[in-house]
């Protein structure tokens, strides 16, 4: 991939600015031994060659203890199981197609074997086997990824460095990459909107209250410093974009920077859920460091507004997605999805999934997930190594199935064109 630096102010050192497109260029596309690999690739391998498909086939993945499994997200059987070592974290890549799994060494690309081919006023299905690639982003510390208006984000924790590219291209070794570093390294977040101007975190090792809006050149548009501990980030309609604080929240959008506070002095809002057709924002929502919360929040990002809804049992910040009409769901202690309208605060339905669980002191250890893909919201269940899948409109769980491993991590990708990230195939055919 080709990188072009783009180098906010102020800049660590001009040695690392130039030398941050040397290392991302030799490096994206390393092997597990650190050497330069071939370039990558977004083709299966001849052993799997693709086979056309009637429509689009979504693939989950989940992360257990040793590895990686891909699952077929309509029959729920397990397609491909990858030995990874060390904990393991799954995003979608933004393509419909890869995760990014955040792992030693960096972000590495996995193929869920499922993809889109626009051709005129229609689109051809494929499916291949699954596998983990070859294609690594290099990271001290991965971090979020973010993917939004067809382009995909990295954040790296352990240096500050921000690399992104067109989601559409993240196999593609001649893809264009746009590299930048923040001035410390933080556990941090970045955004790039449709105008190719960027939300980016600010902060050090030991703290975080910063926010700055870049513009497609670099330069700083505006910013705010007054966002403790800040985590987690989403998109709402219209590209309003909501940042969590340890006391409220801050929500962009028109292009200035408004701190949204919580009614506790210790608010702390840390993940946010947003549909981008929806302008209301869900969060989880602690009253203190100890919080076993039921409470999360709802953002109204044309009002900067927040309210508070109370669920009937406590939750963790992993058992959130929004669902297919964008309603809020959030699995409770109880093992009960609970669906929230986010216009009226109510809670309108709780579909009984699982059997009662409680999160543990280490966020690593395997907990309930949640993850809404084309239209279905599946939980899992690690006490009893199952998967389920929930219709929520009928208010039911559709399908269950056994795992021979305890999962952790999950994350689906819908095996479809994204908007915003497709490539044009013209004249190839007439069908």
């Amino acid at each position: 991939m080709r990188v072009t630096p783009h180098l906010p102010l102020p800049l660590r050192t001009a040695a690392l600015a130039a030398a941050l497109p040397l290392a991302l260029a030799t490096g994206c596309a390393s092997t597990d031994g650190g050497a330069a690999a071939s370039p990558p690739t977004s083709e299966a391998p001849a052993s799997a060659a693709p086979t056309e498909v009637g429509a689009s086939a979504p693939r989950l993945a989940l992360t257990y203890d040793g590895g990686v499994q891909i699952l077929d997200a309509t029959t729920l059987e397990v397609l491909a199981d990858v030995p990874m070592e060390g904990f393991n974290r799954l995003n979608p890549a933004g393509d419909g197609r890869h995760f990014l799994v955040s792992t030693q060494g960096g972000f590495r690309l996995l193929d869920g074997g499922a993809w889109a081919e626009p051709h005129g006023d229609h689109d051809h299905y494929y499916t291949a086997e699954p596998q983990l690639t070859d294609v690594l982003f290099p990271a001290e510390k991965p971090g979020h990824v973010v993917a939004h208006a067809g382009r995909t984000v990295l954040f790296d924790d352990g240096t500050g460095d921000v690399t992104a590219f067109d989601s559409a291209d993240i196999a593609d070794p001649d893809g264009e990459v746009l590299a930048f570093s923040t001035p410390e390294a933080h556990h941090g977040v970045a955004v790039q909107l449709e105008d190719g101007s960027m939300l980016v975190s600010d902060g050090t090792e030991d703290t975080r209250s910063g926010v700055r809006i870049l513009d497609a050149d670099g330069e700083e548009i505006t910013a705010r410093d007054d966002c403790p501990s800040v985590h987690g980030e989403t998109v709402a309609a219209g590209e309003a974009i909501v940042i969590g604080c340890q006391d409220g929240a801050v929500l962009y959008t028109g292009g200035e920077l408004t701190k949204i506070q919580s009614p506790d002095a210790y608010g702390r809002i840390g993940n946010q859920f947003g549909s981008e057709d929806s302008p209301i924002v869900l969060g989880d929502y602690e009253r203190s460091a100890e919080d076993r919360s039921r409470t999360v929040a709802l953002i109204d990002t044309t009002t900067a507004s927040l309210r508070l809804v109370d669920l009937p049992a406590p939750y963790w910040y992993q058992s959130f997605d929004r669902g297919p009409n964008g309603e809020g769901l959030v699995l409770t202690y109880d093992g009960a999805l609970q669906v929230i309208d986010v216009d009226s605060g109510a809670v309108t339905r709780s579909i009984p999934v699982t059997g009662p669980w409680e999160e543990s002191d280490d966020w690593q250890d395997p907990h309930p997930q949640v993850a809404v893909v084309d239209g279905i919201a599946y939980v899992t269940e690690p006490g009893t190594r199952q998967i389920h899948a929930v219709d929520v409109e009928a208010g039911e769980v559709w399908k269950s199935a056994d795992l021979e491993v305890t999962p952790n991590e999950l994350s689906g990708v819908t095996g479809d064109v994204q908007e915003h990230a497709e490539h044009e195939h013209e004249g190839e055919h007439d069908e």
